[in-house]
C-alpha cells in the first residue's frame, strides 16, 4: 500500500485501481490487472508518462483539440456543442437529449480560451459532417462573454459556415457580447434561457437534417 501510494503521489495519477488483486497457494499477493489515469494538467511534471500516449488510438480531432488546449470528444449525435466546463457540458447533452436531440460531441473551452481557441473549437465541430446546427453555452465567470462572441463571428465569416448557431451567453460581458453579435450583421440566434436554446438547436438540427434527406438546399450562410 505504502508503494501504491508513493507511486500515486509521485505520478500525478488521478486514479490507481487494481481489479482483481489475488492471493494464491503460497500467499503471494498479486495484482491481476490496473488501471492507471494521470492528470493531464500535470504533463509538464511528467513528460516519460505523457510520451508514452498511443495517439494511433485517439480520434484525429481528439489529438487536434488537445494540441489547442481544448477538452474535446466525439459522440454521435448532429449538433455541435462549444461549452466552457464540464458540468455546464453535461448539463448541455442532457437538455439537447431531453429535447429528442443528439450531442455530436463534447467540447469545453475551459475558463480562459482565447479568440484563436474559439476558433479552432469551431473548426473542430464543423470537420464533423454530421453536425447541422451549433449550440454555444458559456456562463462568463473567469471566461469573458465578449471573447467567445469574437471567437464565433471571426469563426462564421473565416469558415463561411452553412449550419445554424444558437449561441446562449451569461456572466462577464454578456452585454457586450450581444452587441457584437448585433453590429455583426450574422444570422447568429442568441437566447438567454438555456432550455430554450437547447430546443431552438435540436428544431433548426431536424430542420437541416429533413432538407438534406429530401435533397433541399437550405442555405443558412452567417451573413447579412
Amino acid at each position: 500500500m505504502v508503494k501504491l501510494y508513493d507511486f500515486f503521489i509521485g505520478h500525478d495519477a488521478v486514479l490507481l485501481e487494481i481489479n482483481p488483486l489475488v492471493e494464491d497457494s503460497t500467499e503471494r499477493v498479486m495484482c491481476m490487472d490496473t488501471k492507471v489515469i494521470f492528470d493531464g494538467n500535470a504533463a509538464f511534471r511528467q513528460p516519460r508518462i505523457f510520451a508514452m500516449q498511443d495517439w494511433t488510438q485517439v480520434d484525429e480531432k481528439e489529438r487536434e483539440a488537445a494540441d489547442a488546449d481544448l477538452n474535446y470528444i466525439a459522440l454521435g449525435g448532429n449538433i455541435g456543442c462549444l461549452v466552457n466546463g464540464a458540468g455546464l457540458a453535461m448539463a448541455t447533452m442532457d437538455l439537447l437529449q431531453l429535447h429528442g436531440g443528439a450531442p455530436a460531441n463534447y467540447l469545453s473551452v475551459g475558463g480562459g480560451a482565447t479568440v484563436e481557441q474559439v476558433t479552432e473549437a469551431f473548426q473542430l465541430i464543423t470537420s464533423d459532417e454530421k453536425v447541422q446546427a451549433i449550440l454555444v453555452n458559456i456562463f462568463g465567470g473567469l471566461m469573458r462573454c465578449d471573447v467567445i462572441a469574437r471567437g464565433i463571428i471571426l469563426s462564421a465569416e473565416d469558415l463561411a459556415l452553412k449550419v445554424p448557431i444558437v449561441a446562449r451567453l451569461q456572466g462577464t460581458r454578456v452585454d457586450d457580447a450581444k452587441v457584437l453579435f448585433a453590429e455583426s450583421g450574422l444570422k447568429i440566434l442568441a437566447c438567454d434561457d438555456l432550455d430554450r436554446a437547447a430546443a431552438t438547436a435540436v428544431a433548426l438540427a431536424e430542420i437541416m437534417r429533413l432538407a438534406k434527406d429530401l435533397h433541399v438546399d437550405v442555405n443558412f450562410q452567417l451573413s447579412a
